[in-house]
């Protein structure tokens, strides 16, 4: 009986974390760019002093990283967005959209971190143009767009990320 009981608590504990896994993203992704939809244009200036809009990812897929240095969610997940940086960054073009307001706080960041991705900024903390139209009203937030502009995904959980990734590397690597 009591091997009965634990079992079902046991149950009951997986659930309970799955639905907690998905609530992250019906509580935090719930305004941002849906799957399917066209990523919204933009304009926006990279650390190189290049401007960024769609059509520079035209034909390829890439990611936004929401971010920001003064970010503690943001900042824990540097580690796990470089590994997938390492990982699929020869299919995927990884771009960090960073909130910060101090350009030499952000690029000192990048480079002590090593982040050897793209990163651009408005410079704004919270509410930039870019935010806005893709809905993005919590950080870390992740759009994976497909080289046709379509979101993949829209997400804060960066495992949903990884999982996605793993999909496309799958699907590029049956057409090498």
């Amino acid at each position: 009986m009591k091997r009965l009981l634990l079992i079902a608590f046991s149950l009951l504990a997986v659930v309970s974390m799955s639905a907690q896994v998905e609530d992250d993203d019906t509580k935090y992704a719930a305004d941002i760019v849906k799957a399917g939809s066209m990523a919204p244009d933009f304009a926006i200036a990279g650390l190189d002093g290049k401007t960024y809009t769609l059509d520079s990812f035209k034909g390829q897929y890439f990611l936004l990283d929401f971010w920001a240095t003064w970010c503690p969610d943001c900042r824990k997940e540097v580690p796990a967005m470089k590994r997938l940086y390492e990982a699929y960054g020869d299919q995927v073009a990884f771009v960090g959209v960073s909130s910060d307001t101090d350009r030499e706080k952000l690029e000192s960041y990048v480079k002590e971190n090593g982040m050897k991705w793209l990163q651009v900024s408005e410079f704004v903390r919270r509410g930039s143009k870019i935010q806005q139209s893709y809905g993005v009203f919590w950080i870390p937030s992740m759009v994976l767009v497909g080289p046709d502009g379509r979101v993949i995904l829209g997400t804060v959980m960066i495992d949903k990320l990884e999982a996605a990734l793993k999909k496309i590397a799958g699907t590029t690597e049956h057409k090498k």
